[in-house]
């Protein structure tokens, strides 16, 4: 299957690693030009060849700073993934727990963020027919599966995705949504984690509590999700392969959802 990304250009956020990175090499690996960006730029990051932004994306001032080299170095925008999200600082605590600053934070990160390089990038993206994918989680179908924050901050970045695809479609922009279950990342297999803060909780050893992921979360294959699996969903709809597929919301999780 040839995807024709070839003279493309886009900008990837939470690129420094995980399935933000998996996106960026599966991207230049098909010859787009990319800005990656990341609050932290990893040696892996530079590694892909894609031109690396420092931001803090869960601020304006740092989307604004992002687009604006991105404009800089690529002189137009044809694709969009809004990946950044989760936070290594979002705690596995319940509703009682979380105060206004922490839902203002990861509201900022994992929707704010998408609305503003969405604004930024879409009168480009309608000039060049382009599309944007926004990886949204399996929590916004499954809410009781993580922070109850996190969960409604995705639950609204899937609706984000509905609304853009409905408004810009017919200006030739195609807006997806990825939702993913568990990947392994750095969010699940870093002791210092949200994933080994989980298994303190629990009372479990890490290493053990990973092993049982997939049991405890039902995966369907045995087995969590790894980035490149998702990077290359994001991948196939950026193409004109995926032409007519817009406003949807692809779950890649194992088969950890079973309802229709």
């Amino acid at each position: 299957m040839h995807l024709n990304l070839a003279s493309k250009t886009a900008v990837v956020t939470g690129a420094s690693r995980g399935i933000g990175l998996a996106t960026v090499r599966s991207l230049t690996e098909e010859g787009v030009r990319v800005v990656g960006a990341a609050r932290t730029i990893t040696p892996e990051l530079e590694q892909t060849g894609a031109y690396a932004v420092s931001a803090d994306l869960s601020t304006a001032e740092g989307v604004a700073h992002l687009m604006d080299r991105a404009y800089a170095e690529l002189g137009g925008i044809d694709l969009l993934v809004n990946n950044v999200g989760a936070g290594d600082d979002v705690e596995p605590v319940g509703f009682l727990d979380t105060d206004d600053a922490q839902w203002a934070r990861i509201f900022d990160l994992n929707l704010l963020s998408t609305v503003r390089a969405s604004r930024a990038a879409l009168p480009s993206l309608v000039e060049r027919r382009g599309a944007i994918v926004n990886v949204s989680s399996v929590n916004s179908r499954l809410p009781a599966a993580g922070p109850v924050a996190y969960s409604a901050a995705k639950a609204a970045l899937a609706a984000l995705g509905k609304s853009l695809a409905e408004e810009f479609g017919p200006q030739g922009v195609r807006v997806n949504t990825v939702s993913p279950g568990v990947v392994r990342t750095a969010i699940w297999e870093d002791p210092d984690g949200f994933g080994g803060r989980v298994a303190a909780g629990a009372g479990a050893e890490h290493a053990a509590f990973l092993q049982r992921l997939p049991e405890a979360f039902g995966i369907t294959t045995g087995r969590i999700t790894e980035p490149q699996e998702v990077a290359a969903l994001i991948t196939f709809l950026l193409s004109d392969v995926a032409g007519n597929i817009l406003g949807a919301d692809y779950v890649i999780d194992g088969g950890t959802i079973k309802t229709l």
